[in-house]
Order: C-alpha cells, then structure tokens, then sequence
C-alpha cells in the first residue's frame, strides 16, 4: 500500500504498511484521497444521538451521551455533514466498490436521502436483528431490537462486486435474507476497552467477505474501536481506519495485534431463517 496522504501520517501503522490508523478529522483525510482508490468503505456515522436521554445497560440505567462527536447540531446541519463525508467516499470508491452505512432510525433516513442525491445506486437495505437487545426503560415504545445497513454502489452505472456463493454457503445453501440475525459483541471483542456503538466482529466479516476480494483495501472513516480493521486483516484486506478519539485508536491497535486470540474465542452467529426471529402474528379466534 502507498502512503498518498500529502498532508497526514498514520498514528499507527504496521510494518508492511497495510493496517493504517489515522488521528484526524475524517472529513480531512476523505479529502487528501486520490479518486477511485478505495473498494470498500464501511461508515458507521454519528447517530446524532447524544441528547441528555438514558438506555439500558448491563441491566442499569445509562446515560445516552458519548461525545461532543456525537451531539445533534439539528436536522438541517446533520444531514448536510452526512452529504458532505458521502460525497467523498462516493468519490473515492472504486466503480466497482461498495459502501456500507450502518444506523439507527436517528441518522439512517439521512443517510438514505442523502445517497439517493449524490445519485448513488443503493443496493439493499439489510436490518441487523441483535438478539438480545437491552430493554426499552420508558415502556412506551417497542424495544429497539435492529440497526439498519443501507449497502450501495458508487453510481447508477457501477456494477458492484458480490460474492454470492459465500453467502449461500455461509447460509447453509441457500440465498441469504437482507435479515441477519448476530448478536452483539462479545467479551472478548471488549477486552482493551468499550465504544459506545461497537458492532460485532461477525458482522464486519460478513460484509467484507460478501462484498471485496483478498489483497483489497478496505476503509472505515469513523473506525472507533477498530473492528472493521480486525476484520480486514483477518480476512487479508488492507485496511485503513480513521478517528479523532486517540483513546479508540488505542483499542484498535492493540486488538489488531492480539487478532489471532480474539479470532479463536469469537463464536460467530450463523443467520437464523426470518421466521425464526420475526414477530408472531395474529390467529384467527377459532369458531366456537
């Protein structure tokens, strides 16, 4: 890999130069990158979610906040940061690549949106179901049990690369459902530290394998703890991650170089059929 950063060094790279980590502003390296260099990009954005609101966790109650990275700025300015970093990934990708968003229902249709005005071709809509989700604490909602995954290709034009046959294999023969049901990361996976919005390393392996080769370059703009690298290198991509957290950084380094223990201990969840996880519907009263 070629460093072609003209302004930025990587806060952390490994010896053969194909594991990079970034410390700047996201929007501040997507800028510095050649045109069409880049076959898959992996975005989990801010969800715009930091707003003095409370969630549960470990059974407690916890406090929604988790940054001034992630405080609303209101809708008008959210959804124009979110067409600003899409545009440059669309300009960035490959015509052959893909770009994969993940979000709850706080950024998601921004997001969408904003893919269908730069005219991108979006793919599918995958809902990742978690499995055991925390309990909603008002009671007045329905707990939130998935995230969406909008998968797009850089234009109307792109013909997108998918490794179909993995993902029948993986599904044990037949075609895989844009529901995937993989719980949230494990222990494990959370050994060197926390990130509020961590996905699980099955997830990342998934989508890397369905939709890039080996050797590839994989790029994830707000990498947090790391995991879309881990699972790059795993499955011999490139990676290059970015983030403004240094502590963040910190996880990811040290899980990409304990990668082979957190691969050994991983269990990774195989897709469960949508009848197995989709709500029960209403019978019929039977006739008396």
């Amino acid at each position: 890999m070629t460093l072609f950063f003209m302004d930025a060094f990587p806060w952390y790279m490994n010896d053969k130069r194909d594991f990079m980590l970034y410390k700047q502003d996201s929007l501040e390296i997507l800028k510095s990158m050649p045109d069409s260099s880049i076959d898959l990009i992996f975005a989990d954005p801010p969800y715009f979610l930091s707003n003095g609101g409370y969630t549960c966790k470990s059974g407690k109650r916890a406090s929604v906040d988790k940054g001034e990275w992630d405080v609303s700025r209101g809708a008008d300015l959210n959804h124009a940061y979110n067409v600003e970093w899409l545009r440059e990934c669309q300009r960035i990708v490959r015509p052959g690549g893909s770009i994969f968003v993940s979000g709850t229902h706080h950024v998601i249709f921004s997001i969408g949106f904003a893919m269908q005005q730069l005219d991108m071709k979006i793919l599918n809509e995958i809902a990742w179901f978690k499995v055991n989700p925390p309990p909603n604490l008002a009671c007045r909602y329905f707990t939130h049990a998935t995230e969406s995954i909008i998968w797009a290709a850089k234009d109307q034009d792109s013909r997108h690369y998918f490794n179909y046959q993995a993902m029948k294999e993986e599904n044990e023969g037949k075609q895989m459902q844009s529901l995937w049901s993989i719980t949230p990361p494990r222990k494990i996976e959370k050994r060197f530290g926390n990130h509020p919005t961590q996905k699980p390393i099955s997830l990342l392996k998934r989508i890397i394998t369905a939709a890039s080769r080996p050797g590839d370059t994989v790029l994830d703009p707000f990498s947090g703890s790391g995991t879309t690298g881990v699972a790059a290198a795993l499955l011999d991509r490139k990676f290059i991650g970015i983030d403004i957290n240094e502590e963040y950084l910190g996880i990811a380094k040290k899980r990409y170089e304990f990668r082979d223990e957190e691969e050994a201990q991983t269990v990774v969840k195989t897709y469960r059929p949508a009848q197995s996880t989709a709500a029960k519907t209403i019978r019929k009263t039977p006739k008396k």
